[in-house]
């Protein structure tokens, strides 16, 4: 029998919102565990009450695959018969499948008392007619893949060190069907090469009906090798242009943009601390899980530092922040993180080998004047905290209980 892991840092938000009269709205990649969570939720709510009316569906099954737009999803909810004067929840996976869902959703909403879920793998879902119709009517959570503490606690009946399990979440990322392959090598990364190919053909390529799919893949790969590193559309035009190929700034942007509405990447931007401007030429793009870069050739490995920033993005935003990369003089801050009045800045290094790289990520906290928490994030052992700034392992950091920030 699989083992569920308890996602409590999402559970903890999203269980307020039960029996309010707010459309719950899970987002995420293909295949973080979205489904699982919504299966989740349907066991609490089951649980709490005494033979609860419960519609469930997934799009993506046989039974829901002929259901291809509103009126049809509508017809098979009246088929069921259920009584629209007692409270009933509503579960619906992968809804973006279903043309026109938010008006059935808005059906739904008038003519049943309802309590309504569903999960989407594109964000693009949450605009135009959403907000017609669903206006201040909805809330939504993004579900990320396993964290590094997930990842932890799905294997912890192995007898891997700490260490050793981070090797390998190095490697291969947090997607939850990792564990069916027991971290070898090769079926891990067919998995993940599974996984991103129905990422970009369904929901990028088909979704957006794109002609030129060799730019479309060759902007991907530069935007995955390259993930940490400020760089423009612009840069990218004459990139492809010292290849031989013309690609327009508006391609670039458009395909960018495609690439986070399915959340394959985030674009997290740059902020101007002392200005407190946003800052608008060059953003900073991070995939949604590093296991993606090995199956594009790229060795997480080799290129540590940008893997290890790109784990703490994701922690970050996992944890429930806002994400900015921050800017304070010439000297650049890798990461904002900022929760309702709260905010917290982090640098992250491998290692700090030398005095150089010690004074380098220490002092990119000099032209910060506010009080608000700072933190070096390396692979040290060693507490090398000084001058006010806290300096953690980044082992250490992704384990430590944080319920606030769960």
């Amino acid at each position: 029998m699989d083992r569920i892991i308890e996602r409590p840092r999402y559970f903890s938000r999203i269980q307020p919102f039960i029996d309010k009269p707010l459309v719950k709205v899970l987002t995420g990649v293909r295949r973080c565990g979205k489904s699982t969570i919504l299966q989740q939720l349907q066991e609490v709510i089951r649980a709490g009450s005494a033979d609860p009316q419960v519609f469930a569906m997934n799009f993506e099954s046989a039974d829901g695959l002929h259901i291809t737009d509103a009126a049809a999803l509508l017809r098979r909810i009246e088929a069921e018969n259920l009584n629209k004067n007692t409270r009933a929840y509503f579960f619906f996976d992968e809804i973006q499948q279903v043309a026109d869902w938010e008006k059935a959703i808005n059906a739904i909403r008038v003519d049943y008392d309802a309590d309504i879920y569903v999960t989407g793998s594109n964000s693009r879902m949450l605009s135009g007619d959403l907000t017609t119709h669903l206006a201040g009517r909805y809330v939504e959570f993004l579900i990320q893949p396993f964290s590094f503490a997930e990842f932890v606690e799905l294997h912890r009946q192995s007898d891997r060190t700490l260490s050793e399990h981070f090797q390998h979440f190095v490697q291969f990322g947090g997607f939850p069907a990792l564990k069916y392959f027991n971290l070898d090598r090769e079926p891990s990364l067919d998995y993940l090469d599974s996984v991103y190919n129905s990422v970009v053909l369904k929901d990028v390529i088909e979704y957006h009906q794109i002609r030129d799919v060799d730019i479309f893949h060759r902007i991907v790969g530069y935007c995955f090798a390259n993930i940490g590193k400020t760089f423009s559309a612009q840069s990218l035009v004459r990139f492809f242009k010292s290849e031989g190929r013309t690609v327009s700034v508006d391609t670039v942007l458009n395909y960018l943009e495609f690439c986070v509405n399915a959340f394959l990447i985030y674009r997290v931007p740059r902020f101007d601390i002392a200005g407190k401007a946003r800052l608008r030429a060059t953003e900073k793009y991070y995939a949604v899980d590093h296991g993606f870069r090995e199956t594009l050739g790229l060795s997480n490995q080799a290129d540590i530092e940008l893997t290890l920033e790109n784990i703490v993005c994701v922690e970050l935003l996992a944890r429930g922040y806002e994400v900015s990369v921050g800017r304070a003089g010439a000297r650049e801050i890798d990461f904002i993180a900022r929760k309702g009045s709260d905010t917290e800045y982090f640098q992250v290094s491998y290692l700090l080998g030398s005095q150089n790289t010690v004074d380098r990520e220490f002092g990119a906290f000099r032209g910060v004047t506010d009080n608000f928490p700072k933190t070096v994030l390396s692979m040290d052992q060693f507490d090398m905290s000084r001058d006010g700034i806290q300096h953690k392992n980044i082992i250490e950091w992704l384990v430590e209980p944080s319920p606030l920030h769960s």
